[in-house]
């Protein structure tokens, strides 16, 4: 390791201003919510006994209605044990759950008795209420209840949706027939309310119907007669308490104070035994601290097979899941968004009160740690699940700290950082790094990580302090003329030279954690990789497709994979990119991502989603 020395370096003066609220404090209703951080998602129906699109296949004509609904007499639940599954889901870590009670082609799990229903107990193999049995574990176990219910039913005699280029009737010339079919959907609503007083309603299928042909207000006033403290998400036309960006993690925080990421292990709702292409813990964990450094929550998903058992690799996950969450809980649970990436490369969350900060490391480094630009002074450091941090001012307002390497958490380290008050930020831009400063020798301490952190941020910002250098692509006969020089950083840079040379700023915030750079056609994306990641690196929002990808300054090609690119959908999927270990630079690796038109980012706020035609 590189032992860590106090050290001064003269920086300009910074004008302060107080920390902001980072969101608006949920009103009673929603602070349950808004602390658990963490639910699983369950989506069970007849469509895992062939492994199928759940509803969307006989809607888009992959399979017809008679067929898919063969389904029901091979779902037998044989093996179904809920109290399994909640001592799972709460090993996860999770504080919630939602669970489909009835999916777009209308099979109820519960034993609803409206007229024309199609149940698991009446008409399936199973001849259960499976419902009933999950919801008392869920309560003995001390989790919220949340019940998946969709709008429409594609079965329901008198709705008038069938398939994607097949309906019933104009439900605006008979509204006589769908009034039997608001009735009958009311009426579901009501008996599930009744029967198990759900703590969250989690609509889905809005998008068929305005607000008032779906009678929102009339389902919201019948759930609130029974539990007025009822949360509902997003997919009512308007009327719910929190958004729900479905599979791709925003870049942007999304509108509502409180938000909830609806994801799959792999690419997948229900169980489809053929789809392997699953995340690894390593990148759930981090998609859980995606999803706490923005102030929402993530609603994982899992898709137990027709006889009622999960599949191994979802077990494992929630298992691994579970581990990570055991240890950082206080860094998870009842906190709020962080602050920006200009004072931590890496996600961050708040306190309450605001006089701790979480910073989350999903790298390992020997090379110390830095937090700019905090007015606040810091009583301690701690590795949440460890032990203390030390650390030393760099600066009035920046600190380094090490970690020794045996502490590093395996997915993503957390250390908490203790004020006496609610943390002060300093907002102003450090001054970029001069070619002096970054090249001068400093016989008395190893500050090179430093210095190209310091060389990387302001290559961020748009500052190149190569312009004006004889700096070619290839670093050839690059001299600085500055002496005593700092020999690692000139050979860093004339390795790297690629990523300097005529580079313009990079990529806003939220696409990518780290620094970032552009060449001058906009075509290549250089990406500054600190440390030793602990999984692959992540691309978000990223429109183009990519030619080829490889490490600057040495050439290996690097492959990469795309995670959660819904056909359906304009939102870009993520790109993630593994980054061998031998190959990573001792200082400072630069990845090099050609692509294959200038760049184009996703950058909307997202919301509900409408539509998966």
């Amino acid at each position: 390791m590189r032992y860590l020395k106090f050290f001064i370096i003269l920086f300009p003066l910074f004008v302060s201003s107080r920390l902001s609220a980072q969101q608006v404090a949920p009103n009673q209703k929603m602070q349950w919510f808004a602390d658990a951080k963490l639910g699983i998602f369950i989506h069970w129906g007849i469509y895992s006994v062939n492994g199928i699109s759940e509803s969307w296949s006989f809607f888009n004509n992959y399979i017809n209605h008679d067929a898919y609904m063969e389904q029901l007499d091979g779902f037998t639940a044989a093996k179904y044990k809920p109290e399994e599954w909640v001592n799972l889901i709460k090993e996860s870590g999770a504080k919630y759950a939602v669970i489909t009670t009835k999916h777009h082609d209308g099979v109820a799990l519960w034993d609803s008795k409206m007229p024309y229903a199609t149940t698991t107990v009446n008409n399936s193999a199973a001849k259960k209420d499976l419902i009933t049995p999950f919801v008392a574990e869920l309560k003995k176990s001390g989790l919220k209840t949340g019940l998946y219910f969709s709008l429409p039913d594609w079965s329901y005699p008198d709705y008038d949706g069938f398939t994607r280029d097949r309906k019933r009737y104009d439900y605006k010339h008979d509204s006589t027939r769908f009034k039997k079919f608001q009735n009958y959907f009311q009426g579901q609503l009501n008996e599930l309310s009744s029967k198990y007083n759900p703590d969250l309603v989690w609509f889905d299928g809005d998008w068929e119907h305005s607000g008032e042909e779906w009678q929102a207000k009339k389902i919201l006033s019948n759930l609130r007669k029974v539990n007025q403290n009822i949360i509902i998400n997003s997919r009512l036309n308007g009327h719910g308490d929190y958004d729900t960006p479905e599979q791709g993690v925003p870049v942007v925080k999304p509108n509502s104070p409180e938000w909830e990421l609806c994801y799959t292990m792999n690419d997948s709702w229900g169980y489809q035994p053929y789809d392997n292409h699953y995340k690894s813990s390593n990148m759930i964990i981090r998609t859980l601290v995606d999803c706490i450094s923005m102030g929402g929550n993530l609603l994982l998903d899992i898709g137990p097979k027709a006889d009622g058992t999960i599949a191994p690799e979802q077990v494992q996950i929630l298992k691994d899941l579970g581990r990570w969450t055991k240890k950082h809980g206080e860094a998870i649970y009842g906190t709020q968004s962080g602050i920006s990436k200009k004072h931590f490369n890496g996600k961050t969350a708040l306190s309450k009160d605001k006089k701790t900060l979480f910073l989350y490391l999903d790298y390992k480094t020997d090379d110390g740690i830095i937090l700019t630009g905090i007015k606040s002074k810091v009583k301690n450091m701690q590795l949440v699940g460890g032990k203390p941090v030390g650390f030393a001012n760099i600066s009035a307002s920046d600190y380094m700290f090490n970690i020794p390497s045996i502490d590093f958490d395996q997915d993503v380290t957390v250390i908490k950082v203790n004020f006496e008050e609610p943390v002060d930020l300093i907002e102003t831009e450090n001054e970029a790094i001069s070619l002096k400063d970054l090249f001068t020798a400093n016989n008395k301490l190893n500050a090179t990580y430093y210095k190209l952190k310091k060389l990387a941020a302001s290559l961020d910002k748009g500052i190149n302090i190569f312009n004006d250098t004889n700096l070619a692509a290839d670093g050839m006969n690059f001299n600085t003329n500055i002496k005593p020089l700092d020999q690692k950083i000139n050979n860093w840079v004339i390795k790297n030279a690629e990523a300097l040379y005529k580079t313009t700023g990079g990529i806003p915030a939220g696409h990518y954690q780290g620094n970032t750079a552009l060449s001058a056609d906009k075509q290549t994306l250089y990406l500054f990789v600190e440390g030793k990641p602990t999984g692959p690196i992540a691309i978000k929002g990223l429109k183009n497709s990519i030619s080829r990808i490889r490490i600057v300054g040495e050439g290996t090609m690097l492959q990469h994979e795309i995670y959660n690119k819904l056909y359906w959908s304009k939102i870009p999927g993520i790109v993630y990119i593994p980054v061998p270990e031998d190959k990573l630079d001792p200082e400072l690796t630069v990845i090099a991502v050609l692509l294959d038109s200038p760049i184009e980012l996703y950058r909307e706020k997202v919301g509900a989603i409408e539509s998966n035609l």
